[in-house]
């Protein structure tokens, strides 16, 4: 039997690349398609073994492409595969009501391609006589971008596993350590026992007798002391170092977050404009001063951080370097002095927290990852522009546990009066202008803005 052959109908090119790659792992031809019309026009001369549709396209959407398809008796017959983003019982409910055999997310991972490859019997069934020339596929592991990324001169924060790796290995050495200094005090006593013991022509009788007793327990004495000091010492010295690594991450969570208020600082003194005060006016639900842009001032780390946030007035501005967490890290402190606060002063009202992602000149591929472009690579060089760790989750995936947990805790703590709000901004609504395309254009001067805009805002309501 020949190779089978899928049709990818999507007009995202990294989307359909991305999906192309899983097929090809399986041995499977893939065809593409930009739009629904060149899908169906595909058809006309071609008959693939399975389709995977895109839902959102220019034209003719997805619903509309699957009942052309199957209205036509010369490919009714062909399984479609949704391709979307479009997630929920309802949408999968309407998909298979048009003749969709099932959905599958934009974030898809191997074991969902191979699942349904195989329930299309596109490959073969795994409990087959064929299992053993089944190749298993490999899951490319994409490496964390390090949080300051962006900004080269800030140093690597230490991390919750590298520091217990390293508490660890210390704790090896001090064992270690004390065993071979122990060995090495029972070897000079043993030696010296030795040479104190008669000769064996001697006879015990003719020597008068000796305090073995008193010895042996002297010598053993001194060796517990010795090791218990040595001991007490190493332990002494591991808080040492544990205190000054816990102080450590502290001064580097504070400076990152002033480094951030400095370059936004500096972006507003270099004539970033403010945004739209009447769209960020409509975005918000509130009459009143529009979303803050970069030039609005952040408050200094400590508890004035937080004070400088009033109900109804300017946003707090925090920026997020590339590939961290929006919601953890040191923006995650901050919001938490604001709600600690809130609950002490046993106020109420809404926290209003906005994301906006930043556009960042990136190099790379949908496979192995993207990372940022270096500073002095030309713009146009850029394989991608956009933010794929922002757009690739959805807003449920882009909440971290620990923030969770924090939101659960003051809306207990409060019985209700305090409540958090998280949602996605407008992305049109910069905090710094992006710079015109030119041929002179770098991609530092371009992820400079996309640094500032790449933040997150705290209303109070």
């Amino acid at each position: 039997m020949g190779a089978k052959r899928a049709l990818i109908v999507d007009d995202s090119r990294s989307a359909r690349l991305f999906l192309a790659r899983m097929l090809e792992r399986y041995e499977i031809d893939v065809d593409n398609a930009e739009t629904a019309e060149a899908a169906i026009e595909y058809l006309a001369s071609h008959r693939p073994d399975v389709i995977f549709m895109d839902h959102l396209m220019p034209g003719m959407d997805g619903f509309q492409a699957v009942q052309a398809i199957k209205n036509n008796p010369r490919t009714a017959t062909i399984p479609i595969m949704m391709y979307t983003s479009q997630e929920g019982e309802l949408y999968l409910g309407q998909a298979r009501a048009l003749g969709a055999v099932g959905v599958l997310p934009k974030q898809i991972k191997p074991t969902d391609v191979s699942k349904v490859l195989y329930q299309l019997h596109l490959v073969p069934d795994r409990r087959t006589s064929e299992q053993t020339s089944f190749r298993p596929i490999g899951v490319v592991q994409q490496e964390e971008t390090p949080e300051g990324a962006v900004t080269p001169s800030a140093p690597r924060v230490l991390t919750e596993t590298s520091l217990r790796e390293q508490f660890a290995e210390l704790r090896r050495a001090l064992v270690a350590g004390i065993d071979t200094q122990t060995d090495r005090i029972t070897a000079e006593v043993r030696a010296l026992l030795l040479e104190a013991l008669p000769p064996a022509a001697e006879s015990a009788t003719q020597r008068g007798p000796r305090p073995w007793g008193w010895l042996v327990a002297s010598v053993a004495l001194v060796i517990a002391l010795a090791s218990t000091g040595l001991w007490w010492r190493d332990l002494s010295v591991l808080r040492a170092m544990a205190k000054d690594v816990e102080q450590l991450r502290v001064e580097v969570a504070q400076r990152d977050a002033a480094e951030s208020a400095a370059r936004v600082a500096a972006a507003a003194r270099a004539g970033a404009p403010a945004s739209d005060d009447s769209a960020a006016a409509a975005d918000s639900g509130t009459a009143g001063p529009a979303v803050t842009t970069a030039s609005a001032s952040l408050p200094a780390p400590g508890p004035t951080r937080v004070s400088a946030l009033q109900p109804d007035g300017k946003p707090l501005v925090l920026t997020v370097p590339y590939g961290a967490d929006a919601l953890g890290g040191s923006r995650l402190e901050v919001i938490r002095q604001l709600l600690d606060r809130l609950t002490r002063q046993a106020g109420g009202g809404l926290v209003d927290i906005k994301t906006y992602p930043g556009r960042f000149c990136l190099m790379g591929n949908p496979t192995d990852g993207y990372s940022v472009a270096p500073d002095e690579a030309p713009a146009s060089r850029c394989d991608l522009v956009g933010n794929p760790s922002d757009e690739a989750l959805s807003p449920a995936q882009r909440t971290p546990l620990a923030f969770a947990n924090l939101v659960g805790s003051v809306r207990n703590a409060s019985h209700g009066n305090i409540d958090v709000q998280v949602a996605n901004g407008d992305a049109a609504a910069t905090a710094m202008p992006y710079p015109q395309a030119s041929a002179e254009l770098t991609a530092g001067e371009w992820n400079r803005a996309a640094a500032a805009n790449n933040r997150i805002e705290i209303r109070l309501h």
